[in-house]
């Protein structure tokens, strides 16, 4: 886990690895609070972003399965890609419940629910492992996650942005790439033998 603090707050921004990334999935109540923290965490999506998901909006493309975002930041509309373990999840959900294919995956209507669902696996995760990095994270630091792990693995930081819904690429690398990945730390010291 990595963390920096905020220039104009006294949170931290949190960047997990996916081995933690793992580990709060794991941490999730049920099904529902697993694919919302996948939506952040697998997939990029803001909060606002993760309450208006339906099933209908998982497809294949020529590109691979991708989620569609209808309404993202500015009411933008975005594809993005989706872990295949993910999809399938999704598709499972939407094949067993009685709701339409275009009615939301969670349940709950508000981000404040979202955030609660974030808070309470991370403090467990907190008391499982006494690692106090758990106490700062916030969902948005799921999307910081994504943003970070696809940069570690030298995605185009372009198509990150477009996938991301970003603007622009100063946004991005100010705001998101500000930390390597633990992964990609690691990837590194491997190269220094004394380390």
């Amino acid at each position: 886990m990595n963390l920096q603090q905020h220039e104009n707050r006294d949170d931290m921004k949190v960047w997990l690895s996916q081995n933690e990334v793992e580990q709060l999935l794991e941490a999730a109540d049920d099904t529902q609070q697993r694919i919302a923290f996948a939506l952040g965490a697998r997939c990029g999506l803001r909060s606002h972003e993760v309450l208006d998901v339906a099933p209908e909006d998982v497809v294949d493309t020529d590109a691979g399965t991708m989620l569609r975002v209808w309404h993202g930041k500015g009411d933008k509309f975005r594809e993005t890609p989706v872990p295949r373990d993910l999809a399938t999840t999704i598709r499972t959900v939407d094949d067993v419940r009685d709701a339409p294919t275009s009615s939301s995956l969670v349940e709950i209507t508000s981000t404040r629910s979202l955030r609660r669902w974030v808070r309470s696996s991370a403090d467990q995760l907190y008391d499982e492992t006494g690692d106090a990095g758990w106490d700062h994270l916030g969902f948005h630091d799921l999307r910081r996650t994504w943003a970070t792990a696809l940069a570690s693995d030298d995605v185009d930081p372009l198509l990150v942005c477009d996938w991301g819904g970003w603007n622009d690429l100063e946004t991005f690398l100010e705001h998101y790439r500000g930390s390597y990945s633990p992964e990609a730390q690691q990837r590194e010291r491997k190269k220094v033998r004394w380390l």
